[in-house]
């Protein structure tokens, strides 16, 4: 056993072959898989498990760089995005608004793994970029020329920054 791991083996599976910037894709119970897709399918009933139970341990277990989602979710479902919000400050990540169309279409396709969760949370279709821990690659006394982008996300972290929907 491994306390406070992922127990799920192909879960945990998908997981390690990340790389920066695929594609997790974590749904409620009514998305439209595609057929070809790596589809590991935790919903089991109604609520359960619920997208932000599977968010909140991805969290620890995955650096994100990116969280797209419907950018009617502010407005339609304000619960979600304080949850979102509450889940990613501090992660360095950046919120961006997409198309429930694109999410559908173009992110399920391109999806290195789709989480199908037991969720009737509306709107709950949530798309995360892999990303790398900044920390970690660009080292406090390395001589590394380090990215304006991991000097942003290094800083968003250390600054516990609550993310908001961008264009």
């Amino acid at each position: 056993m491994r306390p406070n791991r992922i127990l799920h083996p192909q879960l945990a599976q998908a997981l390690a072959t990340l790389g920066h910037t695929d594609i997790v894709l974590v749904t409620d119970a009514g998305f439209p898989i595609p057929p070809e897709a790596n589809r590991i399918d935790l919903g089991f009933y109604d609520g359960k498990p619920d997208v932000l139970d599977i968010l909140r341990v991805l969290r620890q277990e995955i650096f994100v760089e990116e969280v797209h989602f419907a950018s009617e979710v502010p407005e339609h479902n304000p619960d979600l995005y304080a949850n979102l919000q509450e889940i990613y400050t501090g992660a360095g990540a950046v919120f961006k608004g997409t198309t429930h169309e694109a999410l559908c279409a173009d992110y399920a396709r391109r999806a290195k793994v789709i989480i199908r969760s037991g969720s009737f949370n509306a709107w709950a279709n949530i798309a995360l970029i892999a990303s790398t821990d900044p920390f970690a690659w660009f080292g406090l006394n390395s001589n590394t020329k380090v990215l304006p982008a991991y000097v942003q996300r290094r800083s968003m972290i250390e600054n516990q920054v609550v993310p908001t929907l961008q264009p």
